[in-house]
């Protein structure tokens, strides 16, 4: 018999453990940035996977530089 004793999470809680949007963590978990079990057709992550996760900034589309002439 296998026993978790992990703490899992839907995508919904672990965007907001992270302060992300739903989609972000979806993003997170295509880019192999964040390990994730589907089960179902839902996807659990650990909540000390979470840990290895670096967000940058705030959300939306970044600032445009100016180029030096």
């Amino acid at each position: 018999m296998i026993v978790f004793s992990m703490n899992l999470l839907s995508i919904k809680e672990a965007a907001e453990k992270l302060g992300v949007s739903a989609r972000r963590v979806n993003q997170l978990i295509d880019e192999k940035k964040l390990p994730a079990q589907k089960v179902g057709s839902q996807y659990v992550i650990a909540e000390n996977d979470l840990k290895s996760v670096t967000t940058y900034g705030k959300a939306g589309r970044p600032a445009k530089t100016k180029e030096i002439e």
